[in-house]
């Protein structure tokens, strides 16, 4: 199994100032359309609504065909679980902190904890596949922190 966790400042000098519900807007938007936030995904087509906060979603990320439910737990997570393809596992994007006013920094957490189907656990192929997939959720964080830091300087709109 892969586990990865990382932890991002949403605030940086410099860079206009997110709040907690810009941001929390900004991850609505990217699971219910990640293309403009995820270079690695050329599809994402939500299946069907579940309930208000739970949808399914078809994604071509990498190549490959996936299906995951979206669980958006407002205001602080969105869960993705990877339902079919071949590599099973949860994603989840964490907003911590308050920021400014309660005296704590603001970031993003994302993590993942996946199975890549018929590669064994520990192997040189986990490890290409673990560090290929960082790489791109680093990069997938980071476009959303400049959408919605783009959102809150008025250059741009978010829609999910």
């Amino acid at each position: 199994m892969i586990y990865v966790s990382h932890t991002l400042p949403v605030n940086e000098p410099g860079q206009p100032l997110v709040t907690r519900d810009d941001l929390w807007r900004g991850l609505v938007a990217k699971a219910g359309n990640a293309l403009p936030f995820v270079a690695a995904m050329s599809r994402c087509d939500v299946l069907e609504h579940l309930s208000e906060n739970v949808f399914d979603r078809a994604i071509s990320f990498r190549g490959q065909d996936f299906v995951e439910r979206v669980t958006l737990e407002q205001p602080h997570r969105v869960v993705f679980t990877r339902m079919s393809g071949p590599v099973l596992g949860t994603i989840a994007n964490e907003i911590e902190g308050e920021g400014p006013g309660d005296g704590s920094a603001l970031s993003l957490r994302f993590s993942f904890a996946l199975v890549v189907l018929g590669v064994e656990g520990g192997s040189a192929a986990e490890r290409e596949y673990a560090d290929g997939m960082t790489a791109d959720y680093l990069k997938a964080v980071a476009s959303t922190l400049d959408a919605v830091r783009r959102v809150v300087r008025g250059e741009a709109a978010l829609t999910s």
